[in-house]
């Protein structure tokens, strides 16, 4: 889209920008809603199905996507993707059961993961890799500022208005964004001597299905010993192998094998995914302690995380317009790490209220400085004609990262509490219960259990409800639940750190090659366009 002038860019970044925002503000405004609209429409025990369920269809439509625009061009699956996307919410608006809504999630997902891979990848249409970087960042900074919005306003409306307007009052906005993208967006032309690679795409479906399915379970539906569990990793780990055969003959591979030729953006997939397995693994645990330890209230604690967003939406906003600038970008992914280091040591010793909210400023700091970094690396790397499937695939390692961190981080979480309050009741930490009569006792016993320390309403009620002599011993028993609890999380966030100071080590690996720039973008086609499909050569040195 050379050929295009900065005005017409600037016009389509704006649609570009609605859509992002569209998909990601209807995002961020169910999850602090959705326990309440669970709780009215019943079936809590098929609730992570509504995660899972969203979670699976973007993933995979998010892979098969970023293949497919590079042959039909971004415009017809950005239509599609807010079609979809809008009818999925508005029919998960009119969900009267638990199971209606896991099957709208569902479609939801379909238009969401279509959505973002497609969004994400016509910003590298539009720009060349230098001027990318202040767009990339204006689009980070777009989601952040959902991330703010999102929890509390979805927060305020399930409180005030009938819970289905969550999901209908953003459409009117994704009908603007489909307007403005069909009328402005240029239609692209279909490479005509690509094919669609139907078995690859199966497979790869099948084994990221199997997969994401076996790390949601695994320590919660299932034991990680099961059968259950060994099948659908041993059904991935097949499914992949055959991929990997499939792709290597594929006139059209679905997933190149030939991108994880380049360091450049194996590197970068993989810090990517250590990255959000270490960050999503244990963010995800926040809330335990402000809401578990230091009992604040699950209203007031979304606006502990309101700083993280604040300063990712300025970092990430300034990152890019620097990196647009001076045409390097591996010192900001060199010092933005550290910071999210530092700030995952800062929430495994966290005592108090103040350190958790510094611990977000300097974790936002770090985001906003690194996140935007490695899509553009990858980006850069690769031939245009790849563009849609490399951002596919590091969206695609994010997303495993992710999921992949919070499974592991439960397991971690749930056996270090079990261990915690072993040892706690062994040294006589808890309550003396052999002064109690034998009913009083095992009423203490079955309060031992730290999701109560989640439900603060419940909490106070047993506290006035219980025998005078009965409360100095439950207050020990919650006091001991607390320090288990805290513990606990020391050692999920220092697992949390040891992913990022590996994501940051290998940083230092990274090549950094000249970004182009518009003249040399086209120049750069041309001698990829008579290499094939080969990913450029990594002959440029390494910059700092």
């Amino acid at each position: 889209m050379e050929h295009l002038t900065q005005k017409k860019k600037v016009t389509i970044m704006i649609a570009l920008m609605a859509a992002m925002f569209f998909a990601a503000i209807n995002q961020t405004i169910v999850g602090t809603a959705m326990p309440r609209i669970i709780a009215i429409l019943g079936g809590i025990e098929h609730y992570t199905w509504v995660i899972t369920i969203y979670m699976l269809t973007s993933t995979i439509a998010t892979v098969l996507v970023g293949k497919l625009s590079d042959i039909y061009g971004r415009k017809p699956f950005l239509l599609a993707g807010i079609v979809i996307f809008i009818i999925g919410a508005f029919l998960s608006g009119l969900s009267d059961n638990i199971y209606q809504m896991i099957t709208y999630r569902g479609i939801q997902g379909v238009g969401g993961g279509i959505l973002m891979s497609a969004t994400v990848t016509a910003v590298g249409d539009l720009f060349a890799p230098r001027e990318r970087a202040k767009w990339t960042g204006i689009m980070m900074a777009m989601f952040g500022f959902s991330s703010v919005i999102g929890p509390t306003l979805g927060g305020f409306m399930v409180d005030h208005m009938d819970w289905r307007w969550i999901f209908w009052i953003f459409l009117p906005l994704g009908i603007v964004a489909f307007i403005m993208i069909w009328r402005m967006f240029p239609k692209g032309t279909r490479a005509t001597s690509e094919t669609i690679d139907y078995p690859g795409s199966i497979f790869l479906s099948l084994s990221i299905v199997a997969l994401l399915l076996g790390f949601s379970w695994a320590g919660t539906k299932y034991a990680w010993s099961s059968p259950e569990i060994l099948g659908l990793f041993a059904a991935a780990i097949a499914g992949a192998v055959i991929l990997i055969l499939i792709e290597r003959k594929a006139k059209s591979p679905v997933l190149p094998l030939s991108l994880f030729k380049n360091s450049i953006v194996t590197i970068s997939m993989i810090i990517g995914f250590l990255m959000n397995a270490g960050m999503m693994g244990a963010m995800i645990y926040l809330p335990f302690f402000v809401q578990g330890v230091e009992g604040v209230s699950p209203t007031n604690s979304g606006f502990i995380n309101m700083p993280m967003s604040l300063m990712m939406i300025v970092l990430s906003t300034l990152a890019g317009r620097w990196i647009s600038k001076s045409g390097k970008y591996k010192r900001y992914a060199m010092i933005g790490m550290p910071f999210m280091v530092a700030a995952m040591i800062m929430m495994a010793f966290m005592n108090s209220i103040i350190m958790a909210v510094a611990s977000m400023i300097v974790f936002g700091i770090g985001l906003g400085l690194a996140m935007p970094v490695f899509t553009l690396t990858v980006q850069n790397a690769v031939a245009p004609q790849m563009l849609g499937v490399a951002t596919a695939t590091t969206t695609l390692f994010r997303n495993l990262g992710g999921t992949i961190g919070i499974a592991v981080m439960g397991t971690v979480m749930n056996t270090t509490l079990t261990h915690k309050l072993e040892s706690a009741v062994a040294s006589g930490k808890g309550p003396d219960l052999s002064k109690l009569d034998p009913e009083a006792a095992g009423q203490l016993t079955a309060f031992m259990n730290p999701q109560l320390l989640l439900d603060q309403p419940k909490l106070k009620e047993l506290h006035t409800t219980l025998p005078e002599q009965i409360r100095p011993l439950f207050n020990q028993l919650i006091e001991m639940l607390r320090g288990a609890l805290s513990d606990s999380l020391t050692v999920v966030f220092l697992s949390g750190t040891a992913l990022l100071v590996i994501a940051a080590v290998l940083v230092l690996f990274l090549k950094e090659i000249p970004l182009r720039s518009s003249e040399s973008k086209t120049e750069a086609a041309a001698e990829e366009a008579g290499a094939g499909s080969k990913l450029r050569k990594e002959t440029a040195p390494t910059g700092h």
